[in-house]
């Protein structure tokens, strides 16, 4: 691959391979190339953002494929385990979580980083949400452990996973050992919860719950932050709105995650803010709202 080298020290934006992607299966519904597009576009950036559908068994030898022009990937369900077995060292979250969603092309291999997590705190960052402690989380899949980092950095002591099968929160609750987080899992309810602040749903839109469960997990959930975006709102967040109760859709977090992203794609580093990032901000989120 082409060698990459600061551009300017005043902007630090890595020049060379000009091409990225989002790869994921299935692809077609993602936005992310309108998102990065936009900030690019801002940013004076001639580069190309694409899409392609690239299944597990896949993964690799696509990789293997690239040619020198690649600078990164933007990875998505169901590659982030195989994006983080393939990276040649991996930011503190992907660490953690075991998932990474984007990967910095470089000559000695891809870096990989989660910023799944740090776009899930901006996200309730941006709702006003300080300190929390005590959540709750719905699912126990990836998003869930990006999920649960996300509300130990945000100082949550005691978080409840709530799952159909309880044996898949075996590693949440490790996790939550590992970084002092009092991790409990239980499945759907058919009596009344204690209450939390807010509830991180992070199954798909169209996941079978139980309408009981449905109705016991908004009365004690306080607000509703639901990874769904494509599928709104969902049976969750029409139970929280039943109840007038707040519930927000996941584009907040896709927004804060692909503006990581496009940091790490432009300098190397997720905690480097971009030359103009408010204006970049302003252009990436309005492509969510004319969508």
């Amino acid at each position: 691959m082409a060698d990459l080298v600061h551009r300017s020290p005043g902007l630090g934006v890595l020049t060379g391979p000009t091409r990225l992607a989002v790869w994921g299966d299935p692809i077609a519904h993602s936005r992310s190339p309108q998102l990065h597009t936009a900030a690019y576009a801002v940013l004076g950036l001639d580069w190309d953002y694409g899409r392609r559908q690239v299944t597990v068994p896949d993964f690799d030898a696509v990789l293997g494929s690239l040619d020198d022009s690649w600078r990164g990937l933007s990875v998505t369900f169901p590659l982030k385990s195989a994006a983080f077995a393939v990276s040649v060292d991996r930011d503190r979250r992907a660490h953690l979580t075991g998932a990474v969603n984007t990967l910095l092309l470089t000559p000695d291999g891809p870096h990989g980083f989660n910023t799944d997590v740090g776009g899930l705190i901006r996200m309730l960052q941006d709702h006003g949400t300080g300190a929390v402690e005590r959540a709750r989380i719905i699912g126990a899949g990836a998003t869930a452990t990006s999920a649960l980092v996300a509300l130990a950095e945000l100082g949550a002591r005691r978080v409840e996973v709530v799952a159909r099968r309880p044996e898949a929160t075996v590693g949440l609750v490790a996790l939550g050992g590992r970084i002092g987080v009092d991790v409990h899992a239980i499945p759907f309810p058919d009596s009344r919860l204690e209450p939390v602040t807010l509830t991180l749903a992070t199954i798909p839109g169209d996941a079978v719950i139980p309408d009981g469960s449905v109705d016991l997990l908004a009365e004690s959930g306080g607000g509703l932050f639901d990874a769904v975006y494509g599928t709104w709102p969902t049976p969750l967040a029409r139970a929280w709105a039943a109840r007038g109760l707040p519930a927000h859709s996941g584009l907040g977090m896709l927004l804060h995650q692909a503006v990581l992203q496009v940091r790490i794609f432009v300098s190397g580093d997720a905690d480097r803010p971009l030359p103009n990032e408010p204006l970049v901000l302003e252009a990436m989120r309005a492509t969510l709202v004319a969508d």
